[in-house]
């Protein structure tokens, strides 16, 4: 069985949070009524906040505790002078580390538009010997505090700890699901009003080896609750030469990587793009992979995001961090308001991994439902329909789709749909992974900031 026909973990949760917060299966990213959002007259501000730290000075306006920040072509932080040691159980292997580590904490952003779901994502480089945490903080929107939240531990290898989510993260009022933070009864009107990240960094002691974090951000939103979404006027006929994989030609290879290539779609779709923008595996670094598979890279891309909690490819801010393990490329995950912003992308040579999912009867020409699947979206049609790199493909010739506007978009932006038993659950509500150069062109950085990724 596919990894198109079986329910997403992240959906299972989502739905789970809600039916348990509202006793209705209702999607937990649930917002202001569509009815008011959506009157006639009323313009809504772009209900999705992405910021992050980047620079010098951003490294620098940070609470520093034995990190320091470096300058150059890509500034970032690093360990200074370690703030002391701990030990970290890791729970996957259940082996004890002694490590030093050093903290950075940013200052408090306030969100723009207060926020239901909070994703946070990273670009770093993590020597063997090294791993990083990331954590949120956030106050709600009626002046309380949540706790420090880990949004994930990861390390570009798995030899030093086993890269994880953490599961069981709740106050009551909110919960992270493996990579998501939401606010656990968003009908209620409470809000994530403000959030701060603070990163750990680990190595081992005694050594001077160091993570270097280039980039650190979060996107926070509060889409509209919907399960239809306005449609959007074609603007763009425009394909970009992105490479073609195939997940189903793995099938059976590494089960224990999520079961296999057939549940793939999630790193197919990174390494899509990644070799879009150059980024190219040794010999070495694939010398593991048996000689007899084809593209040996997309088994290589699976290891590298899987996650050991969920047990699965699919974390979206692991595959953002493996993206931009690679020299040149930086990733985020974000959510876009429309095709129109794909579009905007798009035109500056910028294609886009979208999240989504499905009835068979929902996406013509699919061949398949999905109760979560990632694709990559390579351009548009005359008629203004989406050009798509589908990895649920049997070869990676078949790879290349054409899916009508109208649908892709329905399917995508959504956060409600009836799923094949006639329920209501969650959509993903227009969540995209971008990767793009470390230095873009300023045509690229113009489409960037009109989708608020800066």
């Amino acid at each position: 069985m596919s990894q198109a026909q079986q329910p997403s973990r992240r959906t299972v949760l989502a739905v789970a949070v809600a039916a348990a917060v509202t006793g209705t299966a209702a999607p937990a990213a649930a917002a202001a009524p569509a009815a008011a959002a959506d009157a006639p007259g009323r313009a809504r501000p772009r209900p999705i906040d992405y910021r992050a730290w980047t620079t010098y000075a951003d490294w620098r306006s940070g609470t520093a505790e034995g990190t320091r920040a470096v300058s150059g072509r890509r500034p970032g932080v690093v360990i200074g002078v370690p703030a002391g040691r701990t030990d970290y159980t890791d729970p996957h292997t259940g082996t004890t580390a002694t490590w030093e580590y050093a903290t950075w904490t940013s200052p408090v952003h306030r969100l723009t538009t207060p926020a239901t779901e909070v994703v946070a994502s990273w670009n770093a480089h993590t020597p063997d010997g090294t791993w990083l945490q990331v954590e949120l903080q956030g106050t709600y929107s009626d002046g309380t505090g949540t706790p420090w939240y880990v949004m994930g531990r990861w390390a570009a290898g798995d030899q030093d700890i086993k890269r994880t989510s953490v599961d069981g993260q709740t106050d009551g009022r909110s919960s992270v699901w493996t990579d998501t933070f939401a606010v656990d009864d968003a009908s209620t009107g409470l809000r994530l009003a403000s959030y701060r990240l603070r990163l750990t960094l680990y190595r081992r002691p005694g050594t001077r080896l160091t993570p270097a974090v280039r980039r650190l951000g979060a996107m926070g939103s509060d889409v509209p609750d919907r399960f239809t979404v306005p449609a959007s006027t074609p603007g763009l006929a425009q394909e970009l030469a992105v490479p073609r994989y195939s997940q189903e030609i793995h099938k059976g290879q590494y089960p224990e990587y999520d079961n296999g290539g057939e549940a793939w779609c999630s790193p197919t779709s990174s390494q899509m793009i990644i070799e879009y923008w150059g980024g190219r595996l040794t010999a070495e670094q694939l010398s593991w992979v048996d000689p007899s598979y084809a593209d040996p890279q997309v088994d290589n891309a699976a290891r590298a995001t899987y996650d050991h909690q969920y047990q699965g490819c699919g974390n979206w801010p692991f595959n953002a961090a493996y993206a931009a393990t690679f020299e040149g490329i930086q990733g985020v995950v974000t959510r876009l308001a429309s095709l129109t912003d794909l579009e905007t992308l798009i035109a500056a040579g910028i294609p886009a991994i979208t999240s989504q999912s499905f009835l068979k009867t929902e996406l013509t020409g699919a061949g398949y439902g999905t109760s979560g699947h990632l694709m990559t979206v390579i351009g548009f049609t005359a008629d203004g329909d989406v050009i798509a790199n589908d990895p649920a493909s049997p070869d990676d010739e078949a790879v290349r789709r054409v899916y009508l506007r109208r649908e892709f978009e329905n399917i995508w932006l959504r956060t409600k749909r009836y799923n094949a038993s006639g329920k209501v659950v969650s959509g993903t509500g227009g969540v995209c992974y971008l990767y793009f150069p470390a230095h873009p062109t300023s045509h690229q950085r113009r489409a960037l900031a009109a989708v608020g990724v800066h």
